[in-house]
């Protein structure tokens, strides 16, 4: 009996509109932070003459690279991405879960960002980029209940997705208790919270619970934590989005 032939592996300069296995993540924040993250295991990057000179040559060392039109690169990707000609195709992020990401206490004010069930994978990308921008230790998210990694996310996270320690648990409740052993000050961000957050933080670490876009923080998860808080906004307006009540409330912690 023959032996199988095996299909030949494709070459790195492979034409940029062959399909590729893995996630493509675009834009030059996004794609800059995956090659700088040695948790990223990287397959093969696309870019035109000029992203090529701004990735800069950190970024360029871990993996050959392709020059192409802007036009071929918008071939490779979902209609309408903003990918400022670089693409990068890549494995998804290993999943880490509480104990990995959360550093050891050390006398500075530890904050944990809690997501409960936020699904909108912009909004989730806005509050990863606040959380880098105003130093949080990690993020929580839900298994089921967040959005997959995606070009999307990681465009809206502008290299945060990269940079911000993300546990992904089963049990935002049950994760809730273990950062109350832990002894987290629990704060649930809630419209009809029963005080101001800057009356609720306290000196201490603290975990700050967001809710859904649509119905906030769920009522179990709620009951897990030790308060629940409000931002002051004017009458006339019902809400925040949540990724713009992230920002104003991490900068409330940061204060």
């Amino acid at each position: 009996m023959a032996p199988e032939k095996r299909k030949p592996k494709p070459h790195w300069n492979q034409r940029p509109n062959q399909p590729a296995p893995g996630l493509w993540l675009y834009g030059i924040h996004a794609v800059r932070a995956a090659l700088e993250n040695p948790r990223r295991k990287v397959h093969r990057l696309v870019a035109t003459e000029r992203a090529v000179e701004e990735l800069g040559k950190k970024a360029l060392g871990r993996v050959r690279h392709e020059v192409a039109s802007a036009d071929a690169i918008g071939r490779m990707l979902p209609p309408g991405a903003v990918h400022q000609g670089v693409a990068l195709n890549c494995d998804k992020l290993p999943t880490r879960d509480l104990e990995e990401v959360l550093p050891p206490s050390s006398g500075k004010r530890r904050v944990v960002l809690v997501l409960d069930q936020v699904t909108d994978p912009h909004n989730a990308g806005a509050i990863l980029r606040s959380a880098a921008a105003f130093g949080v230790d990690a993020v929580v998210v839900q298994d089921r209940h967040a959005p997959p990694e995606s070009g999307v996310l990681a465009k809206a996270a502008s290299g945060a997705l990269d940079a911000v320690p993300i546990a992904t648990v089963v049990n935002i409740a049950r994760t809730l208790e273990q950062l109350g052993e832990r002894e987290f000050w629990r704060v649930a961000l809630a419209g009809d919270g029963d005080q101001s957050l800057r009356e609720a933080v306290t000196a201490g670490d603290v975990a700050l619970v967001l809710g859904s876009e649509g119905s906030g923080v769920r009522r179990l998860v709620r009951e897990r934590c030790d308060t629940s808080a409000f931002i002051p906004i004017a009458s006339s307006t019902e809400s925040l989005n949540v990724s713009n009540a992230a920002a104003v409330a991490l900068y409330e912690l940061k204060r």
